[in-house]
């Protein structure tokens, strides 16, 4: 256990239950976990990680999911090269989605879902939704600070997950979903002034406490288009 309270250890069940939820991926999804010295959460995050490959089911003798592991100290230029400062932090499309911190305990259900979804190839927004979103061309940076014990955080990353990943299907990438863990990163909770979790800020402005509709996190999207540069 970290000083952050963060411990991982699934149970039987819990393997069967992963491996239950993962099998239906279809295609293989990629995870890039950036790690370093003097981080006391990256050895938790990188067991979760490998529960998650060890869980997913195999096509042709290979998992479908991929870890590709870059530490601080020995790869430095995949550090520059995808914008990452914090350890530990995990990428998916090729950085269009991010965890900041260690996606423990209520997260791991969140981060589950997304791999999924992007495996299967759809996000599960709706057809007007997706449409708004694949017209979206100026740079959307979405924040959503969560913690390990809160049981709608899950909900609230994986819609902004889902934001982004039609972003990135639709070729535009304009949109970035990262998911920050509080207690690891209290300074960017600090910042927005979190009292509690979840909170999404859309480039830099808190918009919801709360889990929004789908339609209601599409209308702020929109509006900060209209004000970026």
């Amino acid at each position: 256990m970290t000083s952050w309270g963060i411990v991982f250890d699934l149970t039987k069940d819990d393997m069967e239950a992963l491996k239950e939820a993962l099998n239906d991926m279809k295609n293989p999804v990629d995870l890039l976990f950036f790690t370093g010295e003097f981080c006391e959460t990256c050895s938790v995050t990188e067991k979760i990680l490998h529960a998650l490959r060890y869980a997913s089911p195999e096509i042709k003798g290979q998992k479908l999911i991929k870890i590709h592991t870059f530490n601080s100290r020995t790869d430095r230029e995949f550090f520059y090269k995808y914008k990452v400062y914090r350890v530990p932090s995990i990428l998916l499309l090729d950085g269009a989605i991010r965890y900041t911190g260690t996606p423990a305990g209520e997260e791991i259900r969140g981060i589950v879902e997304t791999i999924i979804r992007i495996s299967v190839g759809e996000s599960g927004l709706s057809d007007i939704t997706k449409r708004r979103i694949s017209h979206i061309t100026k740079s959307i940076y979405i924040e959503v600070i969560v913690t390990p014990q809160c049981p709608y955080c899950p909900y609230a990353a994986l819609l902004s997950n889902m934001f982004a990943f039609e972003s990135y299907k639709s070729g535009n990438k304009a949109i970035i979903s990262e998911i920050i863990e509080a207690y690891e990163n209290s300074d960017i909770a600090d910042k927005y002034g979190v009292m509690t979790v979840p909170v999404i800020v859309i480039n830099g402005r808190p918009e919801f406490i709360g889990v929004p509709y789908e339609d209601q996190l599409l209308k702020a999207i929109i509006e900060a288009s209209y004000r970026a540069k």
